[in-house]
């Protein structure tokens, strides 16, 4: 059946939903919006069909509001490529559209690996006019990931390996297993973090150990990493590979309950605040006019769930 459904053209992408019993469906939209489902097995199914690089979920029941990415390239290490970063592009823009979205969890589908950076084969392929706009719209992707307006989580359960340690950065939460494997390596290829590391990493762990982590190459595991303050928490795998995942989700679990507009409001003064100086900061203008939107849609939202 699966072979079948890939032969037709029409098919645009896959994505794999949670029913109220929590199990998870796949379902394959249409143009014509019509969409057809099948239940699929807890376990972790690989196909290679190029649909199937990221997996969207939106979840519901009590965990409604929880949008979970799933990256799945099992043959290229979740390698960044043309195609993966045009469906997290399309995933994104939905996300933004979608006011019922509380929180955002980027994950791998794929056992010991997160993202191994970008898809160096496929580079190899491309003509020399190709490279500067695919880094630019890949460095583009990650821009709009750290712009989300809700809070995003990064559930590193193995490797992230230059660009995809930028995406995790780009993320407002990191959790990482114990034993994943991070660092920014691009100066081993002679060249630098090109998707906003050089300025991400120093921003969350400080300048002299950025400079360290960035001029060595250096890769740590995921205790040095929490003790570096590079993720928010270490947890120990478990035997399913997911232990961050699953970390993620409860963490997500406890920001879903708060208030989403006071909660985009938060996210938006953290990060305007740490670009302004301190004074500028505390002005009476910068908070009133935070506080003043944040009553403001709070009245519009009253029973409407926004």
């Amino acid at each position: 059946m699966a072979a079948a459904v890939g032969r037709l053209s029409l098919w645009l992408t896959s994505r794999v939903y949670v029913n109220r019993n929590r199990a998870p469906y796949i379902c394959w939209r249409q143009q014509r919006g019509c969409c057809f489902s099948r239940p699929i097995g807890a376990t972790r199914q690989y196909s290679y069909d190029s649909r199937d690089d990221l997996k969207v979920r939106y979840l519901d029941g009590e965990d409604a509001g929880i949008v979970v990415v799933g990256i799945n390239r099992p043959k290229a290490k979740n390698s960044i490529s043309k195609n993966l970063v045009n469906m997290m592009f399309e995933a994104v823009e939905d996300i933004k559209k979608n006011n019922k979205v509380r929180s955002v969890i980027l994950s791998s589908l794929v056992p010991g690996i997160f993202c191994a950076g970008a898809d160096l084969k496929e580079r190899a392929k491309m003509h020399q006019s190709e490279v500067g706009p695919f880094v630019s719209k890949a460095r583009a992707l990650i821009t709009e990931l750290d712009n989300l307006s809700v809070p995003t989580i990064a559930a590193i359960d193995g490797a992230a390996l230059g660009g995809g340690l930028e995406m995790a950065l780009a993320c407002d939460i990191r959790i990482a297993s114990s034993s994943a494997k991070m660092g920014l390596v691009e100066t081993q290829l002679a060249i630098i973090p090109g998707a906003g590391g050089t300025q991400r990493l120093p921003r969350i762990i400080g300048v002299s150990l950025a400079k360290e982590l960035i001029f060595t190459a250096r890769i740590v595991d995921g205790k040095e990493a929490s003790r570096l303050g590079l993720v928010n928490h270490s947890v120990e795998q478990n035997d399913s590979g997911d232990a961050a995942y699953l970390y993620a989700l409860e963490l997500a679990r406890q920001i879903n309950p708060q208030g989403p507009i006071a909660v985009r409001m938060a996210k938006l003064a953290i990060n305007q605040g740490i670009e302004v100086s301190y004074s500028n900061c505390l002005s009476t203008n910068f908070i009133k006019i935070q506080y003043k939107y944040v009553c403001l849609m709070a009245k519009v939202c009253i029973g409407k769930n926004c």
